[in-house]
C-alpha cells in the first residue's frame, strides 16, 4: 500500500469552522487555569485523571467504577479476577496521563511514531499478562501483544483494513513528516489534532491498545501546544457521545468523493468533519470543567453536602470553615485550624481527623499542610454530571 493512500493528513484549505473552534479552545484553555488555586489544580488533576481513565477505557467497553478505580489506587483489590484486570488497566492510564501532565515523557513531539511507541510500551507493560492478548477477527486466534512493538499480522477495524505489517513504518514516518512540520502555525496545529487521531488510528500501528494510546496522545498533543492541561479531559466528551465518535471516525475512513472533496485519495469532507467534532467536544469540555471550578458555585455545593454529613453526624461542625480555607488557599496549616474554626486545638484536631478520615483532605506527611483530596463519593456531589447516572446538565 502507498503512503499516499491516507492523504490528506492536514485539511489542504481554510475552514472557517475550525478556525473559530481553534481560537475558542485557545482562550477557553487559557482562563480555565486561572479559575483555580494553583495548589487545588493539582489534587484536581488526580480526580481528572481517575476520570479520564475511566472514560477512555470505556469507550474499549471497559467500566470500571469510579470507586474501584479509587480502591486501586490505594492498592485495594478485588478478588475477583476481571475486575482486578480492570483496576489494573486503570493504574496503568492514571500512571501514564500522570508523566504527561508532570512533563516527565519523552521530549519528542507527541503526534509521533516515537512518542507512541512511548505510550504504547509504558501502557501495556503495566497492564496483567491476561490482558495482552488481541484476537485475530478473522481466524479467532489469540496474539500476544508485545509493548512497544507495531503488529506483525493484519488486522481488520469494521468495514477499514489499515496497512499491511511491513508498510507501518513507512506509514509511521509520513505521519511524523506531515505533523511535526515546523511550518504549521500553533493555529493550524490545534486544528489538526482531530485529523492526528483519525490518521493515527487509521493506520492502527500496533496489534491492540491503539485508542487509547490516541486519546493519551491528544491529551499530550493539546498539552504540548499550551491548551490542554489537568484540569479536563477530552475523553470524556467522546465516551459521552461515543456512537457519534465512532461513526465520524469510520465516515473519515472513506475514499473521496468527486473533485470538491480535497485532493487526496481519502475525504477530505469527512475529516473535516471529525476534526469539527474533536475540537467541538474538547471545547465543551474545558466550559463544563470552567463551571464545576468556579469557586463560588463550587464552595456552594460543598457546604450544601457538608451541612448534610454534620446533620447525620458523619462529620463535625466547622469541617466546612477547613475545607474552604483549603479551595481558596490551596492548602491548610494544620496549626491554623483552630482560628479557621473557631474551636480549641483538640476539636479542632477532630474536624482534621475526620475530614482525612473521609478522605477529603490529605497530606504527604502528618505535619505536612492539608489539601483537598475527592474520593468518588464526595465528587459525585462536589462534580456533578462528572461521571455517568448523575442528574443535572446533558453534558
Amino acid at each position: 500500500m502507498n503512503v499516499s493512500s491516507m492523504e490528506p493528513l492536514i485539511i489542504e484549505e481554510a475552514v472557517n469552522e475550525l478556525d473559530d473552534l481553534a481560537f475558542d479552545l485557545i482562550a477557553d484553555a487559557s482562563q480555565l487555569g486561572g479559575r483555580i488555586h494553583p495548589i487545588l489544580q493539582e489534587s484536581v488533576g488526580d480526580l481528572v485523571r481517575s476520570m479520564n481513565c475511566y472514560y477512555s477505557n470505556l469507550i474499549e467497553g471497559h467500566d470500571t467504577h469510579p470507586r474501584d478505580i479509587d480502591r486501586a489506587l490505594a492498592q485495594d483489590f478485588s478478588d475477583e479476577p476481571r475486575q482486578r484486570e480492570l483496576q489494573e488497566e486503570a493504574l496503568a492510564h492514571i500512571y501514564i496521563q500522570r508523566l504527561i501532565d508532570c512533563g516527565a515523557g519523552p521530549e519528542v513531539w507527541p503526534a509521533s511514531a516515537a512518542y507512541a511507541t512511548w505510550l504504547h510500551y509504558e501502557f501495556c507493560s503495566r497492564l496483567p499478562a491476561e490482558m495482552l492478548f488481541a484476537t485475530l477477527p478473522s481466524t479467532g486466534e489469540q496474539i500476544p501483544v508485545v509493548p512497544g512493538e507495531f503488529r506483525n499480522h493484519e488486522v481488520e477495524v469494521g468495514n477499514h483494513l489499515p496497512p499491511e505489517p511491513d508498510d507501518i513504518a513507512r506509514f509511521m514516518v509520513r505521519f511524523d513528516q506531515a505533523y511535526s512540520a515546523p511550518t504549521l502555525s500553533r493555529l493550524r496545529k490545534v486544528q489538526a489534532v482531530g485529523a492526528v487521531h483519525h490518521r493515527f488510528l487509521w493506520i492502527h500501528p500496533f496489534l491492540d491498545g491503539n485508542g487509547r494510546v490516541a486519546r493519551l496522545m491528544s491529551h499530550a498533543l493539546f498539552k504540548r501546544l499550551g491548551v490542554g492541561t489537568s484540569l479536563w479531559s477530552v475523553a470524556r466528551g467522546l465516551a459521552r457521545n461515543v456512537d457519534t465518535y465512532k461513526k465520524l471516525l469510520r465516515a473519515a475512513d472513506g475514499p473521496r468523493e468527486g473533485d470538491r472533496d480535497g485532493r487526496g485519495n481519502l475525504t477530505q469532507r469527512g475529516l473535516i468533519a471529525f476534526s469539527r467534532f474533536f475540537l467541538e467536544t474538547a471545547v465543551d469540555q474545558i466550559r463544563f470543567m470552567s463551571e464545576l471550578l468556579d469557586p463560588e458555585t463550587l464552595l456552594t455545593r460543598m457546604e450544601i453536602h457538608l451541612e448534610e454529613e454534620i446533620r447525620l453526624k458523619r462529620l463535625p461542625r466547622g469541617s466546612f470553615a477547613v475545607l474552604r480555607e483549603a479551595v481558596l488557599a490551596g492548602e491548610v496549616e494544620r496549626a491554623k485550624v483552630p482560628a479557621i474554626t473557631g474551636y480549641e486545638e483538640r476539636a479542632a484536631r477532630n474536624i482534621t481527623s475526620s475530614l482525612v478520615d473521609r478522605g477529603m483532605l490529605t497530606a504527604t506527611s502528618q505535619r505536612a499542610p492539608l489539601r483537598l483530596a475527592f474520593p468518588a463519593d464526595v465528587a459525585e456531589r462536589w462534580f456533578p454530571n462528572l461521571y455517568p447516572g448523575n442528574a443535572g446538565s446533558r453534558r
